[in-house]
């Protein structure tokens, strides 16, 4: 049956011979006492617990799902649940990233994205409840008062309070510009009133408290989104007074159902404004581009857990013979279904994508810590950049990927990933939402092209091609590199071509931008993935051992089965708008 070990030898590999963790992250004073051994331990001891506590509730927890009372307004959390939260806020995951200040263990947030993709493996609907905190509290931190920093952060780093972040409204998801919910001063305070619609962990049992950040618009605000304003409302004041914050219901979804996913309707609540007024977008855009990388590791992490329960499955599986005579099994009746090229290449789609989708994430989170923490003010600007061009690429591309890779590994299965008794289904089914939440992928294709691109005339885009251009051409005479490097340069050059001729046509008419958006961040996004598994094979050369010797091996899969992806997005890109738009809409 299905089980879950973390990827603890691919995860060692990225951090010590790809990222060089040591100098990189360690050597800063920021993370002095946070070496790679301590660094191991901790995800080590993690990786247990999540394997050995939270996995085992993953499927009873979907299976029971949760429970509303509308008399109370409250949610019932599915069994074992709090325990779990309370064992898991001891364990200190909460807080391991978080300021020392504030009650936290100050490690670089690398390892908290790490921790993210073990504890989504094993319990994505359990463990999006602490990825809002984290959202909530970088927030906080960036744009809160000292005095609502104080009094709020110490218990949210800890656990005993929870975090969420309340946007939508029944009239606006995308467009929060055509947002009505109010805010009306009321002495040192604000009183809000409207609805907002599917927020994560709006209401629950597993915390003490639970601290709403709330988008809402002043009297005198101005029209659109301009006119926006951050407030923190607390389930529960300071005084310990109910705050009329109420959970009027929850969804009914196709995943994620022991993760509630509540309207919560606010009357005349208590809140408190977070930044400058009209200026909440700012403020919490902060908590949605944290949001927008966790999601990504939402598609890795289901995109891991998936590939383990195929691969578990196809090595004990058997069906028919082998069409190789001397891989046939002559003690059986048929061999297992891994000796199949169909499987097979089944199973390294996946393996082929997850690997370098693993590396690119935490080279995005050294990035982000490189970008908080370095003392060069230019080396903090660069790392800041390029987590802004990286973020709606890892939301997008690993979400895609992600539900791609875990149908693929359900077919592997075949009728009985079908069933609930591998829980293959499960993960294909709570990993779709991904695709949706914080900002639909083609939203982030367009933040990609729309706002990213043109910054600076392509600034970010100059310095990605720079920096993966002068690896490229400083390890362009290593003759063992030759297979992985050609491939690699035609795909950034052929990226280049493509980026140049985006903003051309773009700038003339931007529903030629908007069509290719998508296809265009998802070549970007192989161009990248190409790039890391440069990185990974040259931290290969020279080691013989079984784990050098199977990445040398997954990367040829990638390039001559994968890569090849490219050419295709390549000829959309290049179609452009002219039939997608030629239909008139009574045609549809």
């Amino acid at each position: 049956m299905p089980s879950y070990k973390a990827p603890l030898a691919d995860i060692r590999f990225i951090l010590e011979e790809v990222l060089d963790y040591p100098n990189q992250i360690a050597s800063l004073a920021a993370y002095k006492d946070f070496d790679l051994e301590t660094a191991m331990a901790i995800l080590t001891e993690t990786a247990k617990f999540c394997a050995n506590e939270m996995y085992p509730l993953n499927s009873p927890a979907d299976a029971e799902g949760l429970k509303y009372d509308a008399q109370a307004k409250t949610v019932t959390t599915p069994k074992g649940f709090k325990e779990l939260y309370k064992k898991s806020c001891e364990q200190g995951i909460t807080s391991l990233s978080q300021p020392v200040e504030y009650g936290g263990q100050g490690a670089p947030h690398l390892l908290n994205g790490i921790i993210s993709e073990i504890q989504l493996s094993c319990n994505l609907a359990f463990a999006m409840c602490s990825g809002l905190s984290h959202g909530a509290m970088d927030a906080l931190l960036q744009h809160a008062t000292d005095d609502l920093r104080k009094a709020y952060l110490p218990k949210l780093v800890s656990g005993e309070w929870s975090g969420t972040m309340c946007l939508t409204e029944p009239q606006c998801g995308t467009d929060l510009g055509l947002i009505t919910t109010k805010a009306i001063p009321h002495e040192d305070h604000y009183h809000l009133e409207g609805t907002k619609i599917w927020i994560t962990f709006g209401e629950h049992d597993l915390a003490a408290n639970i601290i709403h950040l709330v988008l809402a618009r002043l009297p005198d605000a101005p029209a659109g989104i301009k006119g926006i304003s951050l407030f923190l409302v607390p389930k529960f004041t300071l005084d310990g007074q109910r705050n009329p914050i109420f959970c009027g219901g929850l969804e009914h979804k196709m995943g994620i159902h022991a993760s509630p996913t509540c309207v919560m309707n606010l009357e005349k609540a208590k809140g408190w404004l977070v930044g400058q007024p009209n200026k909440g977008m700012q403020a919490m855009f902060t908590m949605m581009n944290a949001a927008r990388l966790g999601v990504g590791m939402q598609g890795l992490g289901i995109a891991e857990i998936s590939y383990q329960t195929a691969l578990g499955f196809a090595r004990e599986r058997r069906q028919s013979r082998s069409l190789d005579k001397a891989k046939q099994d002559e003690s059986a009746t048929a061999d297992p279904i891994l000796v199949h090229p169909d499987v097979r290449r089944m199973l390294l789609n996946v393996k082929s994508t997850n690997e370098p989708m693993r590396a690119l994430a935490y080279w995005t989170g050294l990035q982000y810590d490189l970008a908080h923490v370095h003392p060069d003010p230019a080396a903090r600007a660069e790392a800041s950049d390029l987590v802004a061009l990286f973020t709606p690429i890892c939301k997008s591309y690993f979400t895609e990927r992600g539900f791609e890779n875990a149908s693929e590994c359900l077919q592997v299965l075949g009728g009985s990933g079908y069933t609930r008794d591998w829980a293959i289904e499960q993960h294909v089914r709570d990993v779709r939402i991904a695709l949706i939440y914080e900002g639909t992928n083609h939203i982030q294709a367009l933040d990609l092209v729309g706002r990213k691109l043109p910054i600076d005339n392509g600034r970010l885009y100059k310095l990605f091609a720079a920096r993966m251009g002068k690896f490229l051409h400083k390890n362009g005479d290593n003759a063992e590199m030759k297979e992985f490097l050609e491939p690699t340069a035609k795909t950034l050059g052929l990226l280049n071509e493509l980026t140049m001729g985006l903003a051309e046509k773009g700038m003339a008419d931007p529903e030629e931008a908007a069509a290719v958006a998508s296809n265009y961040l998802n070549l970007f996004a192989l161009t990248v993935l190409s790039w890391m598994w440069c990185l990974e094979v040259k931290a290969c050369l020279g080691k013989d051992t079984p784990f050098h010797r199977t990445k040398l091996k997954t990367a040829r899969y990638f390039f001559s089965n994968v890569l090849p992806e490219t050419r295709t997005l390549a000829a959309l890109i290049k179609a452009g708008k002219a039939a997608m738009m030629d239909p008139e809409a009574g045609e549809f």
